[in-house]
Parts: C-alpha cells; structure tokens; sequence
C-alpha cells in the first residue's frame, strides 16, 4: 500500500449504517430478488456470504433453505455489522443461533480460511469489487486481491458448489439507481425519513466512482469477469443484469 494510504469507508461506522437502508430501495430488492432465485441452499448445507452488510442475503439463505441450514457465515470489514447480526438472530425463524455468524474480515487480504473444500455455497451482493491491492513496484493499483479473492473462494467451496455473486457496471448512473428509488419515495410513510437514507447512501458515490476509476476498485466487464472466473477455476458462468442495469449478477460453479 502506498505510504500515506488512502481512506477506506466500508470500515467506517457511519458508511456501514448507511447501507443498512438499501433494502428498502426498489432497485436493491430487485437485486435481492434476482440473487435468491439463483441460489441453491441445501438442508445442512454450510454457506458465506461476503461483504454481507446487515445480513439481508444471509436471511435470504436461511429463509430459502427454512432454516435447515447447519451454518451461515456472513464476513464484512465493517465491524459494526455485527450488531445487525445480532437483531437477525432474533427475528429469524426458526431461529439460527451459533449457525447464524458474523466475522470482521477485510477480503482484500484473502479469506480466514487455509483449507479446501468447506463450503457449500457462496454469495455477494455488490462487495469484492472493492478487493484493494496497490503495487509499490509499479506504482498503480491493481486486480490481484480481486483476483485472489476469487481463487479463495474456488478453493474453499466444495465441488460443485456455486458461487453467486453481484457487481455493478463499468460507469454505473446512480441517478438511475435514485430515479428508480423514487418509486418507493412516494409510498413511503416518513418520506423525510426515506430522503435521507437514500442521501446517505448516495453520499457515497462519487468517491466509489472515483477510486474505480483509478482502479483501486472494480466495475469490470462481464466479458472481464467471465475471463476471471475462469481463471480461477470455475465453470457454467452465467450472467445477467439487475439493480436498475447498473449490476451484473453472475452464477458460476465449482468442478
């Protein structure tokens, strides 16, 4: 990393608590819709979920499977987050206890786990993108945490398991992203309310746009990240756009 490194706000606790809200925008919960339908959780099947924020697709596992899950682990390096896994555990049903858990983890260093072949599933709405790695040789940020990221998660799923997964566009328009919210704006009951979660978010924005541009992260192609995938090993990649066409939704397998 470079000597004065540049700020991460996925740690904070103010970007965290602003992506909590996100479920209640429209083109979210289309998203959240389209990532459900393709996955496949399986009774005492053991699943991950990384950069999984509040946990909405860790309840979608656990919902979709009703609850025989054995184990669903959700990784984000916002540590905040595990106070949302706390009220999760609560309202789920039936309820998940030490099945449901939260670890503190920046993925832009690998996953905590050295084996092979631990899990059986693996999903991410809209996180490795943001997998940071910086040469000092050759002065410029590069793809090989997101890389490896890949590779890990390849290792750690079992043979035939799939991996489900979201990242947004190259050039993403949030203001279609916030057009399309307005749907919700206008049935929402505390529309004041409503405008600043959805200010919160946006907030954020520009310095995503603006670090992916750089390079530090990673709105690729899905002619890229086809490429990649199969690099690191998987096979039946499919894709398809949601979130308002600003996010491709990709399925891949391990053999």
């Amino acid at each position: 990393m470079t000597k004065t490194q540049p700020r991460n706000y996925w740690r904070d606790d103010r970007c965290a608590k602003a992506f909590w809200s996100q479920y209640e925008m429209p083109a979210y919960q289309q998203l959240l819709a389209h990532t459900t339908e393709w996955m496949n959780p399986a009774p005492g099947g053991r699943w991950i979920d990384l950069g999984c924020g509040s946990g909405r697709l860790c309840r979608a596992l656990w919902t979709k499977s009703n609850g025989q899950l054995a184990e669903v682990t959700g990784l984000d390096v916002a540590a905040l987050n595990a106070k949302s896994f706390t009220k999760l555990r609560e309202s789920l049903s039936p309820p998940p206890g030490e099945r449901l858990k939260f670890e503190t983890v920046d993925f832009s260093a690998g996953l905590p786990w050295d084996g092979e072949n631990l899990f059986d599933g693996a999903v991410s709405g809209l996180a490795i993108q943001y997998a940071e790695s910086y040469s000092e040789a050759e002065q410029r940020w590069t793809t090989d945490a997101y890389d490896q990221l890949l590779r890990d998660v390849h290792r750690v799923l079992k043979p035939g398991a799939k991996f489900v997964f979201s990242m947004n566009v190259p050039e993403p328009s949030w203001g279609r992203v916030g057009w399309n919210a307005m749907r919700a704006f206008w049935s929402a009951k505390r529309k004041l309310r409503f405008l600043g979660k959805l200010y919160g978010m946006w907030s954020y924005g520009g310095w995503l746009k603006r670090e992916a541009r750089k390079g530090r992260f990673h709105y690729l192609s899905a002619e890229t990240i086809t490429a990649k995938l199969t690099d690191a090993g998987f096979t039946d990649i499919e894709y398809r756009l949601s979130f308002a066409n600003q996010a491709f939704l990709f399925r891949a397998t391990k053999r």
